[in-house]
């Protein structure tokens, strides 16, 4: 067993205490994450994709029909819609409300990561959930 620091000994438990952003990260083929400036579209409502972002550093709109639904922060994972609906399309749209750092993943290499690491799974739909609980508190 390899100690990888100080309560952590082995991969598989690296990546079941790590946040999903930093899984992503972790699982992510190169090139290494992307950087938006403040004001850059990352994605829009309509697009095809197969791409899952985790916010590294920075902030990000998601827009619903023009207007701001909420502004998602280091450590939320967005985008997730894209890869599980069989239209793959995007349901809103994403702009960097400041310069961001984003971690990202296909679809091959989210199902991997989700295969491998069910907790990942698991603190994605968390992290959607949590986003969900935010949006409904301001209804």
């Amino acid at each position: 067993m390899i100690k990888l620091s100080e309560n952590v000994y082995s991969l598989d438990e690296a990546i079941v205490v790590l946040e999903p952003v930093r899984t992503i990260e972790f699982f992510q083929k190169p090139p290494s994450p992307k950087t938006f400036a403040t004001g850059e579209v990352i994605f829009q409502a309509g697009e095809c994709s197969d791409v899952i972002y985790g916010i590294i550093s920075g902030e990000v709109e998601i827009l619903i029909n023009g207007k701001v639904v909420e502004i998602i922060q280091k450590g939320d994972v967005f985008g997730e819609g894209a890869l599980l609906h069989s239209d793959h399309q995007r349901g809103s749209t994403a702009i960097a409300k400041t310069d961001s750092l984003l971690a990202f993943l296909d679809r091959e290499h989210f199902m991997f990561a989700v295969q491998q690491t069910p907790m990942f799974a698991l603190e994605v739909m968390k992290s959607y959930s949590d986003r969900l609980r935010r949006l409904r508190h301001r209804l």
